[in-house]
């Protein structure tokens, strides 16, 4: 099983501090434009992957999903979630998204939050996805947006007037990117919007709603920071659905 910094004692220690650790869905910014997008959760059966501390995977035990499966490949968020988000819906394995088969046809929602920009093999991933759902099932994702993957460093330059620009590194070529974060060389993978966007038609989805993400006028004014994520988009959030 691959390795991953999430292990990393130092590195969970200040990721366990972010907002959208310790306050769980409602402590990440783009979790209402998310929710808007998933389908009925009555009586679903639902594959969360990258699962994390199982805050989406509670989420849907407590909307009425019948099975929840939440899979990482991080012991420790594992370990996380099934301290703070047990529940008897819910299951949480161990599994690289690299690798890992799902029983086919066994899903009505596929779920992922953030995890699929460390995926290398994404269109083997998104042929995994389609098998483990059922006909008319739906994928719900977000990822860091390819604008936000491929900053420069310094990540941006402010103008005379208080903006933010962000200039861009080989924004065209794809790959492997590694970043400064919590103290660790993080490793992800840069795609374009459109490599995305055809590996889901190329797998058999339909698109149903792209967006990208910008903070909204209400949550600005209740967390001031994040006006600068006015000036590009830091997420895109994909809903597609399988052949019926």
């Amino acid at each position: 099983m691959a390795g991953t910094v999430y292990d990393d004692p130092t590195f969970f220690a200040g990721y366990a501090a972010l907002p959208r650790s310790a306050s769980g869905l409602d402590g990440a910014p783009e979790w209402p434009a998310l929710r808007a997008m998933l389908p009925d959760l009555r009586g679903r059966a639902v594959l969360d992957l990258g699962c994390g501390y199982g805050w989406f995977a509670a989420f849907a035990a407590r909307a009425g999903a019948a099975r929840v499966l939440g899979v990482d490949v991080s012991a420790r968020m594992l370990a996380r979630a099934a301290q703070i988000n047990a529940h008897a819906a819910i299951e949480y394995r161990q599994a690289d998204l690299e690798t890992e088969v799902f029983a086919s046809a066994a899903f009505d929602l596929v779920y992922s939050s953030l995890a699929f920009h460390y995926v290398a093999a994404f269109a083997d991933l998104l042929a995994r996805i389609r098998a483990a759902l059922r006909p008319g099932g739906a994928l719900v994702f977000s990822v860091e947006h390819p604008i936000y993957s491929a900053p420069t460093a310094p990540a941006w330059r402010e103008t005379e007037d208080g903006r933010r620009i962000w200039p861009l590194d080989r924004y065209l070529v794809e790959g492997p990117r590694e970043v400064e974060w919590l103290g660790a060389r993080v490793a992800k993978r840069h795609r374009l919007m459109a490599t995305t966007l055809n590996a889901l038609l190329d797998a058999g989805f339909a698109l149903e709603r792209v967006e990208e993400w910008a903070p909204s006028a209400a949550q600005i004014a209740a967390r001031p920071a994040l006006a600068a994520e006015r000036d590009r988009p830091m997420f895109l959030l994909v809903a597609a659905r399988a052949p019926s």
